[in-house]
Parts: C-alpha cells; sequence; structure tokens
C-alpha cells in the first residue's frame, strides 16, 4: 500500500476539499475547480442530511460511496479522458505535404468553431463591455449611499455567472477546456469574510479586464472575419458568374467585362479574359488563408480566455 492510499481520512470538509486540490496537482485548473465544488457539494448535503453527526462521522460514513480525496481524484482524470475523447471532434488525417497542410484547414471542425466564435464576438463583447462598464459606474455612483455596497456585491456576483456563460461558449466553439461549476466556497467561514475573499480574489478583476478587453477583441475578430471572407468569397464566384453572364448589366465584349449603364458604356470593371483565373485563384488563396487566421484566433483567444477566467 502506498503513502497515497495509507494517509487517514480528512476529519473536516475543508480538509477533504485541501487533499483533493493536492492529489489533483497538474490537472487542468477548470478540472480542478469543478472537482472541487462537486465535492463540496455533495459532502455538504451528506452533512445536512445527517444531523448530530460531525463532519468527520459524514466523511467517513461516505468514503465507501463517495471515495477518498486520492480516489475521487483518479475518477475525474479518467472521467474526463473519457468525456474528451468522447466529445473532441475527429482530427482532420495528418498531411505531409505543404498543400496538403494548407488546404486541409478545410477539414478540421476547430476552424468554424472559430469562425463562428470570431463573428459572435462583437455581440457579446459589447454585451459584456456594457455590463461592466455600466455596473462598475453605478456601483462608485451609489459607494456614497449604503446601496452601494450590495449593489456591488451582486453586480461581482453576475460578472462571476457571466464568465461561466462565457466558458461554456469558449469550450463549445474553440475547444478550450472551462469550467462547467463555478468557484467553491468554504461555507463554515463568515459571509463577510467569503465577501472579503470575492474582493481579493485576482480571478474577480481578471474576469472584469476580460469582459472590458471582449469590446475591442470583437470588434477586431468580426472586422476581420467579415472583411476577409467576403472579399475572397467575392473573388472566387464573381469570375465564374460573370462568364455566364450571370450578373443583370454586365456583358461580354472583346473579351472584357464591362457594365451597360443607362445612357453610356462603363468600362469601372474592366477584367480581361486572362485576369479571370487569376482572381479566382487569389480568391482561394486568401479563403484558405483566412480559415488558417481564424483557427489561429481560435487558439490564441481560448488561451487568453483560459488565463483571465479560471482560478489555478
Amino acid at each position: 500500500m502506498n503513502t497515497e492510499q495509507s494517509r487517514p481520512l480528512p476529519t473536516s470538509i475543508p480538509e477533504y476539499l485541501a487533499q483533493l486540490r493536492a492529489a489533483l496537482a497538474g490537472a487542468d485548473p477548470a478540472l480542478v475547480q469543478d472537482a472541487l465544488y462537486d465535492a463540496e457539494e455533495y459532502l455538504r448535503s451528506e452533512l445536512a442530511e445527517q444531523p448530530g453527526r460531525s463532519e468527520a462521522e459524514v466523511i467517513a460514513s461516505v468514503a465507501g460511496s463517495y471515495g477518498a480525496p486520492e480516489e475521487v481524484a483518479d475518477i475525474y482524470r479518467d472521467t474526463e479522458a473519457t468525456v474528451q475523447t468522447a466529445l473532441r471532434a475527429p482530427a482532420p488525417p495528418p498531411r505531409r505535404s505543404a498543400l496538403g497542410r494548407f488546404f486541409g484547414v478545410a477539414a478540421d471542425p476547430r476552424t468554424y468553431g472559430a469562425m463562428f466564435y470570431a463573428v459572435l464576438a462583437l455581440a457579446t463583447g459589447i454585451f459584456y463591455f456594457t455590463w461592466v462598464v455600466t455596473g462598475i459606474s453605478l456601483s462608485l455612483g451609489l459607494a456614497v449611499i449604503i446601496i452601494g455596497i450590495p449593489f456591488l456585491i451582486l453586480f461581482l456576483g453576475s460578472v462571476r455567472l457571466l464568465s461561466l456563460v462565457e466558458g461554456r461558449i469558449v469550450e463549445v466553439m474553440l475547444g478550450e477546456r472551462m469550467p462547467r461549476r463555478p468557484l467553491y466556497a468554504d461555507r463554515d467561514r463568515p459571509v463577510l469574510t467569503r465577501i472579503g475573499e470575492m474582493f481579493t480574489d485576482p480571478r474577480t478583476w481578471s474576469t472584469l479586464l476580460y469582459m472590458l478587453l471582449m469590446l475591442p477583441l470583437g470588434i477586431l475578430y468580426f472586422t476581420l472575419a467579415v472583411t476577409l471572407l467576403s472579399v475572397s468569397l467575392a473573388l472566387v464566384v464573381a469570375p465564374p458568374l460573370a462568364m455566364f453572364g450571370a450578373f443583370d448589366g454586365w456583358t461580354l465584349s472583346g473579351g472584357w467585362i464591362g457594365y451597360w449603364g443607362p445612357s453610356m458604356w462603363e468600362p469601372a470593371t474592366m477584367l480581361g479574359w486572362w485576369e479571370l483565373p487569376i482572381a479566382f485563384a487569389c480568391g482561394v488563396v486568401l479563403l484558405f488563408a483566412t480559415l488558417h487566421l481564424l483557427r489561429g484566433i481560435g487558439r490564441v483567444h481560448g488561451g487568453i480566455a483560459k488565463q483571465l477566467l479560471v482560478k489555478v
């Protein structure tokens, strides 16, 4: 029997959580947060259902069903690996050639998740920025009266809730593991102590920073996605459509494409036949380069969200 297995059971819920955190050392911070929250919720519900018994007695009674901290840590690691394998989109087949890697981005599901996130980021960025700026402004404005402090506490609580919502969006669209449970709190401590910890927790302020940054980042992501995709798709689609006369008012004459205006021939858009394949090829290259860029943005933003929203 090794040292971990021979370690005596903890005698209090905080001690149990501390041992569970130690047993999960090196695991994903989001997984650690979820495991601590689940363990505390389970142990406290058992304690409430067994009045008159001490925490040590309750922990000893549920050790066989829920498990010791080391056993729970192993279960979470195994379950996480199984779930991530089942939920993760199948990776595209590896490609050895440079052309294969360049065009293979279209077969990667993460590319489209990042593309949709880039478009959605403008709306979420505006909402987060407005919520934080309004909340901070009202909190400072109401600080001179007694309602200011409760309002600030409720505002910070709402920011933590929004961080969970954003985490789910990031995990679904960008594939970055994010917390599915809120931060656990030692409920044995006084309410004022827990409120003070919320103010001193760096993640409270890093979450505010993240939501403020989402506005400029959302504008950048949305602009790049819409502009580059529009230009590349226009270059890809316009030459074939023009060649077959699909544009109303467009005419092919003498190997050139021009627009027949109300009173005169307007050669505002002049493309020779030899330029059409070049425009089409440039559109294809730009389209796939844009997909690579959006996938890279998704990876970088997933890392930013992990650093600013997840408590290590």
